[in-house]
């Protein structure tokens, strides 16, 4: 056990505690689930045009996630 005590005004400010459930959150984890969807779908029939439309909404739910997180939506940055 460590003997160093650390002053009250030491100690950083409290996390939030929403653990990511945010708008910002549920909008890119639904994006990357549905663009992983179609992706592996394009590879079990190989339709290659499935795999790269996959490929764009999981790039475009992470931008989604950007956006909304700077406007707001998301967890705050400390």
């Amino acid at each position: 056990m460590s003997s160093i005590e650390i002053a009250p005004e030491d100690l950083p400010e409290v996390a939030p505690v929403n653990h990511g459930r945010t708008t910002a959150a549920w909008a890119t984890n639904i994006g990357l689930v549905l663009g992983a969807l179609i992706a592996t779908f394009g590879f079990m029939f190989p339709v290659w045009t499935l795999v790269w439309v996959g490929a764009a909404v999981c790039v475009i739910a992470l931008i989604v996630g950007g956006v909304l997180r700077a406007l707001g939506h998301g967890q705050p940055l400390s």
